[in-house]
């Protein structure tokens, strides 16, 4: 796996601390209603993109095959369509993702096989789980595209970390202003909590490090 050193900087940052940076930013990067299958799951990773659709009734498509191309420390990230009734990943391609090195899998749908992505500790992002197969109802349109992760735009190379909150989405073009900002953020924030611990009042502390303007957006 080649190193990455954007990816190793979001590693370190919660996700809270990076949608505080994005919102001063004036950046939208929330996959609202994407969680964690486990709350011990962490992820950090570059996409790569998958779109679903329909099944083509006369030419109809793969489900799952994209993952032989991808590389370890990718993130596979997977637009059905937010629908409920079929999922698009299950025990085999958790199995071959861990075993290839893939940094997880977020999924705006349901995953399947839960138990599996639990005992290897692979992380699975999903919208909900179900048990209900895929295949004969969906197929991959596209690969390497723009897609919708809980009306967040991912495009292929996005930087993505999943924590105990949920999954965010840092643009390719944005990422050094936002983890920049979200490591000044994360900077305030320690010494906040390092003047409490020392017996300095919520109240000081925050003013010392000027708080509340932390995640206030910057005019232009």
């Amino acid at each position: 796996m080649m190193t990455d050193a954007n990816v190793d900087r979001a590693r370190k940052l919660d996700c809270a601390t990076l949608s505080d940076a994005m919102d001063k930013l004036g950046i939208e990067g929330v996959c609202r209603g994407i969680k964690p299958r486990d709350h011990g799951f962490r992820l950090a990773g570059r996409a790569y993109t998958v779109l679903y659709g329909p099944i083509d009734p006369i030419n109809p498509g793969t489900v799952g095959d994209y993952v032989d191309e991808m590389k370890p420390g990718e993130v596979a990230v997977l637009d059905n369509g937010g629908r409920e009734d079929c999922t698009v990943w299950g025990d085999i391609l958790t199995q071959f993702a861990h075993t290839s090195g893939l940094a997880g899998t977020v999924i705006d749908g349901p995953c399947r096989d839960v138990h599996l992505c639990l005992e290897l500790g692979y992380p699975v992002y999903s919208r909900s789980f179900s048990m209900k197969t895929g295949k004969d109802r969906v197929q991959v349109d596209a690969v390497q595209v723009p897609v919708n992760i809980g009306d967040a735009r991912v495009c292929p190379g996005d930087l993505l970390v999943g924590d105990s909150d949920g999954v965010v989405v840092i643009p390719r073009g944005r990422e050094e202003d936002v983890l920049a900002e979200a490591e000044r953020i994360q900077a305030a924030e320690d010494a906040i909590r390092a003047l409490v611990a020392e017996g300095h009042s919520i109240t000081e502390a925050r003013r010392k490090m000027n708080y509340h303007a932390l995640q206030t957006r910057e005019k232009a």
